[in-house]
């Protein structure tokens, strides 16, 4: 998901390591598997690494709430769909989809 920087706090890093880290970097949607950073394999395609991209997302949808039990870790894949089913996609009319 894009980030607009000035509705996260200034250490969304460590808040999003932190998330992360505890899903043991897992999917808490699908139980993938993701890769932490620095750890993408050379020889993976752009689709095949962001596929299992770990991101954090806010249950409330609303970015300024960083309370823990409103953060969930969840694959790109998984974030996308639960944007476009919630009518809070940003996936444009037209563009390809990834189901």
């Amino acid at each position: 998901m894009p980030i607009v920087r000035q509705r996260y706090p200034s250490n969304w890093n460590e808040i999003s390591i932190a998330v992360r880290e505890a899903a043991r970097w897992r999917c808490q949607h699908c139980s993938r598997l993701c890769f932490r950073p620095g750890e993408k394999p050379k020889t993976l395609t752009r689709a095949e690494w962001t596929m299992a991209t770990l991101t954090v997302h806010h249950a409330d949808f609303v970015p300024e709430n960083n309370n823990f039990d409103n953060l969930i870790a969840l694959c790109a894949p998984c974030h996308l769909a639960l944007h476009a089913r919630t009518k809070r996609s940003n996936v444009s009319p037209g563009q390809l989809s990834l189901w």
